[in-house]
């Protein structure tokens, strides 16, 4: 299935723990300081935040039968690329990805493939499954055809495009649609399933040149319906298909609001999964009869095949609703907004008095300062966590502080995409928050800023700290 992303899905949070009296706040603590907890540590100062919300901010389209799906969380290794993926090389600069999953429905389609070949062409015996080998490529190279006219007609448009993917369920091709536009939306959404249908007609052409019956006459009529499915399943009106992107684009220009748009869409797409659920199967019944291929398995084959497309449509639509929910909301995320009230310690201060001067005051943030007031270095929660209580008063909190750099000063006055940009320039756990003249205003934890999000995703207030 050929998807097309505006984000990742979003990770579950893990359920946070009550803050104890005297630390400033509590993230999941280890028992024992672990390598990624060290301050100095690089590994340990990437939060997710950033990163992620970067990611979620991209559009992805991944196509056979192709669609439209929202959503894919990064890390900071390489945001967004699946484990384990293979490069296969670049187009104009853009890395072209294989996942695991991809070998899995290779096997599949080779199995199924070649099972229709031998009513086809008995005469190919054994040969019949590299045959149908070939026809899972070549399927598959039509597939990233397709996602790369998305990418094409993206950078044509001034639209970054981070990588394509073919996956289990097709391709995908993240692209940044943060200056989209619901023209430039349906322009580059439009042109997959258009390349589609040019290369089912070129394979039509072909018939008339190759003899029916013959192992290239099967291949190119195969490939032929192929891409004429996956162009006519893509155009279907709803997320995450490509036809609910363009149905989506259409409102979005009448009505001007982009989250009624994506709402009417992910509702038509999550009727249009139900519609695959029950009609696929039964389709082919009536289609083809009873067949006893894979030993009379060949019903619950296309009722597991309906299941599998059914549940990435739905899944996807809810990620597609998340994000424009989200986007909608996103200028709200400001600086200000989440600021934790931080106590200034000296950096020979011992991590229990700091402990309980923050709590003294009320505060749940330490900032390290000189004897000028010169701010130095921001306690991390991480770290804290991770010193036992009774060790506490021997431990500076200097040892537990990440040094300030000039990324880790955040204005008081970003917001929204702003914001997020800035944190993912400079991944932390935690960032001063200061004013234009440098005045110390407090500190914003990347924490704070995950669950604002997640909570904007899922349409709810924002939490309080």
């Amino acid at each position: 299935m050929a998807k097309t992303t505006t984000d990742r899905s979003p990770e579950p949070e893990e359920p946070e723990e009550p803050e104890r009296p005297g630390e400033p706040g509590r993230p999941e603590a280890p028992t024992r300081p672990e390598p990624g907890d060290d301050p100095h540590d690089p590994a340990a100062r990437t939060p997710r935040t950033a990163r992620d919300s970067r990611e979620s901010a991209r559009v992805s389209r991944e196509s056979a039968p192709a669609g439209r799906e929202d959503g894919e969380k990064g890390r900071p290794r390489d945001p967004g690329r699946p484990r384990g993926a293979l490069l296969m090389g670049r187009v104009r600069g853009v890395p072209v990805l294989v996942t695991p999953s991809w070998f899995l429905v290779a096997a599949l389609i080779t199995l199924l493939f070649g099972h229709q070949l031998d009513r086809a062409l008995p005469e190919l015996g054994a040969a019949r499954y590299l045959v149908a080998l070939f026809f899972a490529v070549a399927f598959y190279g039509s597939v990233l055809v397709h996602e790369l006219a998305h990418t094409y007609v993206a950078l044509r448009l001034g639209l970054p495009v981070h990588r394509v993917q073919i996956q289990f369920v097709g391709g995908a091709s993240e692209i940044d649609d943060r200056s989209a536009t619901p023209a430039r939306d349906l322009a580059v959404v439009g042109a997959g399933p258009l390349l589609s249908l040019l290369l089912g007609g070129v394979f039509a052409l072909g018939l008339l040149v190759v003899e029916p019956g013959t192992v290239p006459g099967v291949l190119i009529a195969a490939l032929m319906i192929s891409n004429l499915i996956v162009a006519a399943f893509n155009l279907l009106p709803g997320l995450p298909l490509d036809g609910g992107r363009m149905l989506r684009a259409a409102l979005w220009w009448r009505t001007g609001d982009m989250l009624r748009a994506t709402v009417i869409t992910v509702w038509a797409g999550r009727v249009l999964a139900l519609l695959v659920l029950v009609g696929f199967p039964t389709a082919t019944h009536l289609l083809m009869g009873d067949r006893a291929a894979f030993g009379g398995l060949q019903p619950l084959l296309d009722a597991l095949l309906a299941a599998v497309l059914a549940a990435v449509i739905w899944l996807s639509a809810g990620r597609s609703l998340r994000i424009a929910r989200r986007e909608a909301r996103l200028p709200e995320l400001t600086a200000r907004s989440l600021l934790r009230r931080a106590v200034p310690v000296a950096p020979e201060t011992s991590l229990a008095e700091a402990l309980r001067r923050a709590n003294e005051v009320g505060a749940n943030a330490l900032l390290v300062e000189d004897d000028d007031g010169t701010p130095l270095a921001l306690v991390r929660e991480a770290a804290v966590a991770t010193v036992a209580e009774e060790r506490r008063p021997w431990v500076p909190v200097i040892a537990v502080a990440e040094e300030l750099t000039e990324g880790m000063r955040v204005p008081d006055d970003l917001a929204g995409e702003r914001l997020l940009e800035h944190l993912d320039a400079t991944p932390a756990s935690e960032y001063l928050v200061v004013t234009a003249d440098g005045t110390t205003c407090g500190v914003l934890s990347a924490r704070d800023v995950d669950r604002v999000l997640a909570a904007m995703e899922r349409g709810e207030p924002a939490p309080a700290r």
